[in-house]
């Protein structure tokens, strides 16, 4: 048996759409987990909204999170663990231009950082209704520099503000919007994406580029599927990741895609 590093997104992928592992994809990553393959979660969530996943799998391997800006343990130290951050002042900037793009909420985040600053009620199910008082993000409250930045903002000022922040600051960050119906902008340091903490897990583990298994169903895959030997878009993927991956799953991340295509690929039983 050649050993397999296996890549899971988290959302659209491995999870259904209520966020949920199937009975069928925690046994089948078992499975393949126990036939000696490697499996990580490489993600753009935080670790914060990660690590009950990777709990319920079992995995103990590295996992990645802010789409390639966090590699880690958890759990345990790691020798290799990493952490990409950029200047807390674009964060402070931005802050203070939230009533010219309209902006609804700024979280700044990392692997033991969460603040966020609320304006207006948002829709995005990754951060708290109710912030804490320990949790407001303040130019005082913000003493580190961030992993990442997520921006909740009107619809209509949504592209004004990218325009913005990569035309003051795209030197050192990359912006790019969330897929879904949610208006909001991601920011993380420049030049990285999965793709980077994917090398990183083939480096660690040392296994070849063609024996790497990624999956993926969003834009924010597209690197990571383009370097994985065997890049697979599940089939509720956007048109341009299934357009550049090596295969799609027969099934959708809501009929357990990712569990069928891994059976079936890696012969488990």
């Amino acid at each position: 048996m050649t050993r397999k590093l296996i890549a899971l997104d988290l959302d659209g992928t491995t999870l259904n759409s209520h966020a949920e592992l199937s009975p069928k994809t925690i046994t089948t990553i078992r499975a393949a987990i126990k036939a000696g393959h490697i499996v990580s979660i490489v993600t753009g969530r935080p670790n914060r909204l990660s690590q009950t996943y990777y709990d319920r799998l079992g995995l103990t391997s590295p996992m990645i999170n802010f789409n390639g800006s966090l590699g880690h343990v958890p759990h345990r130290h790691w020798a290799r663990e990493y952490q990409y951050t950029f200047d807390r002042e674009i964060v402070l900037d931005v802050l203070n231009h939230q009533h010219d793009f309209q902006i609804q909420m700024v979280a700044a985040e990392g692997k033991h950082l969460f603040l966020a600053h609320q304006t207006a009620p948002t829709q995005v199910g990754f951060f708290p209704a109710v912030l804490t008082a320990d949790e407001q993000l303040t130019a005082s409250s913000l003493n580190q520099d961030p992993t990442s930045m997520t921006i909740a903002v009107a619809r209509s000022s949504q592209k004004k503000l990218q325009n913005y922040i990569e035309q003051s600051f795209g030197s050192a960050v990359d912006v790019a919007p969330w897929g879904g119906p949610n208006s909001v902008l991601e920011v993380g340091a420049k030049g990285v994406q999965k793709a980077v903490g994917l090398k990183r897990l083939a480096s660690f583990y040392h296994v070849e580029r063609q024996n790497v298994i990624a999956f993926g169903d969003e834009h924010n895959d597209n690197e990571m599927i383009a370097y994985a030997g065997q890049g697979v878009a599940m089939q509720n993927a956007t048109v341009h990741l299934k357009a550049i991956a090596d295969d799609v799953t027969r099934l959708d991340n809501d009929h357990d895609g990712l569990a069928d295509y891994l059976s079936r690929t890696l012969k488990l039983a």
